[in-house]
């Protein structure tokens, strides 16, 4: 599964490298993904830590606190060993969250068939 493609297709979202060898994927001028190189992705995985923590518990071999930003309920996912529909989940909660925050005038139009 291409998670990165995934990501990159959501309605405003574009790929930039803020950070020499950091790809990202960001809608807004706000990161929702910090994509890995198909081994890891970064992801907000809930609003808060408590609800990024149900990650941790799940999958606590895959699943990390990001570091720096992990109490914001930003959590590193290796990929492998979960359901690609969890990853898929998770990257749309992580958009959504990241959208919900920005100003009006900066979210991205929903697409026709979402309208």
């Amino acid at each position: 599964m291409d998670f990165d493609a995934y990501a990159l297709a959501k309605p405003g979202a574009v790929a930039d490298e803020p950070w020499e060898g950091d790809h990202v994927a960001k809608v807004g001028d706000k990161i929702f993904a910090f994509l890995g190189a198909g081994t890891t992705i970064g992801l907000k995985c809930g609003a808060s830590r408590e609800e990024a923590d149900e990650w941790l518990a799940r999958y606590p071999e895959q699943v990390s606190v990001m570091p720096y930003i992990g109490r914001h309920g930003w959590n590193t996912i290796t990929l492998g060993g979960i359901p690609d529909d969890e990853i898929l989940e998770a990257i749309d909660v992580s958009y959504d969250l990241v959208v919900a925050k920005l100003p009006k005038s900066k979210r991205p139009k929903p697409a026709e068939s979402e309208a």
